[in-house]
């Protein structure tokens, strides 16, 4: 299902224009159901006051089989519950698991989990310089199976 996340000013756009745009975008699926279409709160091209819409795009080393995709998702979903079932609206999540190798934080890759490197950005809350070098013996290399 397409999903269009659009990051403006709130101001950038008349209420008309948004309009326009979700109805213009939703055209072009023409093969699909509208209500697949989401554009903010736009579903089928049409404004909703009862619709959201969660993209998670996960970097987590943790979700590697499928046991643990469905666990996260559905304690995800425990977790969101009173905001979404519980206020009676219409929700969809979703998922992507991202490829940590395309991850930087202020241009810097984050460290190795549970280095010292990752220690000290856990510590500080938030991202600091460092090399592979600072890594302990043996935390960094092909036996990691790309966990970083």
């Amino acid at each position: 299902m397409p999903f269009h996340r659009w990051y403006c000013s709130p101001n950038l756009y008349t209420k008309e224009e948004k309009q326009a745009i979700a109805t213009a975008i939703t055209g072009i699926y023409t093969s699909l159901p509208p209500f697949y279409i989401k554009i903010s709160y736009f579903v089928g091209g049409k404004s909703t006051d009862n619709f959201l819409r969660v993209d998670v795009q996960h970097l987590a080393r943790t979700l590697q089989t499928v046991e643990q995709k469905r666990e996260f998702i559905k304690a995800y979903e425990k977790v969101i519950e009173p905001f979404t079932k519980g206020k009676g609206i219409n929700w969809e999540v979703g998922v992507s698991l991202e490829d940590p190798v395309l991850w930087n934080i202020n241009g810097i890759r984050p460290p190795p989990f549970n280095t010292e490197p990752f220690r000290v950005w856990k510590k500080g809350n938030k991202p600091v310089e460092w090399s592979e070098s600072e890594l302990e013996e043996g935390a960094w290399g092909p036996n990691m199976n790309g966990n970083w």
